[in-house]
């Protein structure tokens, strides 16, 4: 018994806080874990050396506990950020876009190639016969390409506004499931009080029932109460391992290991009505900005488009040749050398050429098309705000609505105990039964369950109105860290 005492006291640990995922995080535990500790003599080394099975079943006690720790709102959102596959998707496009406007820029650096025509040939030499050849090309000047330069540009800035959109939108994706399934299990433990209550209140009107005190009515009632609250735990169940499985996807964790923390999760952010709305959605909408910013790339192509025809294009030209001489170009070509060096530039004018005339009207139109598009979402996007933030009056009225039914709830409960406590009746003498308790009691916790249904909807709806103005990642920045 000292011994497995001892065993006892050593192994006793507490973890806090798992944030196990695909991208190497590693699961915090409390550094005064004993498990982190070094043995003592006599200790821990001894015990596993005797009995080596307890050993191995105090890791997987530990493991366990580690993964089913719990999980901030924070961390949660910083691996989603990580480990998103839309936000690798929008990385890639910047450095797609990113590379663009590199090569834009490069079209003016010259590039160098190496090449060789070495060959043996019989009487007259046919063809160049070099040993090998070194050549530079670039563009010197064009009217277009400074469009093109600010076409690229554009687009990078499109794509920078993407990837934070697409942030945001991972943000709010991570949060408002995080919330909703800390709501889930704060709802699935007042469903079991709730059916512990139903199942009293059942066993209380059957005993009525068979006492013919009451009609059987009353009995086929509370089973059904019973049976809808389960139906809604069976629901609800559903709702938390969906979640759990997004939460897993999103953030590369398992979904088992995800229990959240509820002290993690911040209010909301409150609005300002009017005006200020208006003046937000354009400037802080990333999506909105992403928008233009493609559409000003279109029409940057479109006007370098218009300008290839009927325009000089210069490029430049070099190139260094080292010919053979068994060839026999020595022999029938005087003043022969081997060494041959060539520099200039080349001038082009292009006249008439419908193929880039139409390509011209094929890109005015895709700019229009674009910048009309660009308009659309900024119309949608100030129409989404401003409902968002129309709704916010009315959500919060039914979350108020919500709180004050549940104290109403809660108030009734505790005059009922009182009473049953005290011994006095309702009106008219009719005295208390435990049939009032349990019935106060499941009004008491279906309130409870309505108040916190409401408040997330209103979360939610707040959420939502901060990442169509584009600010969630702020929020997400003041989340607390531990």
């Amino acid at each position: 018994m000292a011994v497995e005492k001892k065993v006892h006291e050593r192994f006793s640990f507490s973890c806090l806080r798992s944030s196990n995922g695909r991208d190497g995080s590693s699961i915090e535990t409390s550094r005064n874990s004993p498990i982190l500790a070094e043995p003592s003599e006599g200790g821990i080394a001894l015990v596993t050396r005797r009995f080596p099975w307890m050993g191995l079943a105090c890791l997987l006690f530990c493991s366990s506990a580690a993964a089913r720790a719990q999980v901030s709102l924070y961390t949660t959102v910083d691996l989603a950020l990580r480990n998103s596959t839309s936000v690798r998707i929008a990385t890639a496009d910047m450095e797609k876009a990113a590379a663009a406007l590199s090569e834009t820029r490069d079209v003016y650096i010259p590039a160098l190639s190496i090449g060789s025509g070495i060959g043996y040939s019989y009487g007259f030499p046919v063809g160049q016969p070099s040993i090998y050849n070194l050549t530079a090309q670039s563009l010197l000047f064009t009217f277009s390409q400074p469009d093109y330069i600010r076409a690229a540009r554009s687009g990078l800035k499109a794509s920078e506004h993407a990837l934070k959109d697409s942030r945001q939108q991972v943000i709010l994706d991570a949060s408002l499931n995080y919330i909703q399934l800390n709501k889930t299990a704060a709802e699935l433990a007042a469903l079991d009080e709730e059916g512990q209550y139903a199942e009293k209140l059942i066993a209380i009107e059957q005993q009525r029932v068979d006492a013919g005190i009451e009609p059987r009515i009353e009995l086929t009632r509370t089973r059904l109460t019973s049976a809808r609250i389960r139906l809604k735990r069976i629901h609800l169940d559903n709702d938390a391992t969906a979640l759990r499985e997004t939460l897993a996807h999103l953030t590369g964790m398992p979904a088992s290991s995800f229990i959240t923390d509820s002290k993690s999760i911040p209010p909301a952010p409150e609005f300002l009505p009017g005006g200020e709305l208006n003046t937000r959605v354009f400037h802080s909408s990333e999506n909105v900005q992403a928008a233009y910013a493609s559409a000003q790339s279109r029409q940057y192509v479109a006007f370098g488009d218009s300008r290839q025809n009927l325009r000089p294009q210069i490029a430049f030209a070099a190139q260094y040749n080292r010919y053979a001489r068994f060839n026999n170009y020595d022999v029938y070509y005087s003043h022969f050398q081997s060494n041959n060096f060539g520099i200039g530039v080349q001038i082009t004018v292009p006249l008439y050429d419908r193929g880039k005339r139409a390509k011209a009207r094929e890109s005015k139109a895709d700019a229009s098309r674009t910048l009309a598009q660009a308009d659309l979402l900024r119309d949608q996007t100030g129409e989404q705000a401003l409902r968002l933030q129309k709704s916010l009056a009315e959500l919060s009225a039914q979350a108020e609505v919500a709180a004050l039914q549940r104290e109403l709830a809660q108030n009734q409960l505790e005059t009922v105990l009182t009473q049953l406590q005290t011994g006095n009746g309702q009106a008219h003498g009719t005295p208390l039964s435990p049939r009032e308790e349990q019935s106060a009691r499941i009004e008491e916790r279906q309130r409870y369950e309505d108040s916190l249904d409401a408040d997330f909807e209103l979360t939610r709806a707040r959420l939502s109105l901060l990442r169509t103005l584009g600010s969630v990642e702020d929020w997400a920045k003041s989340l607390p860290k531990n």
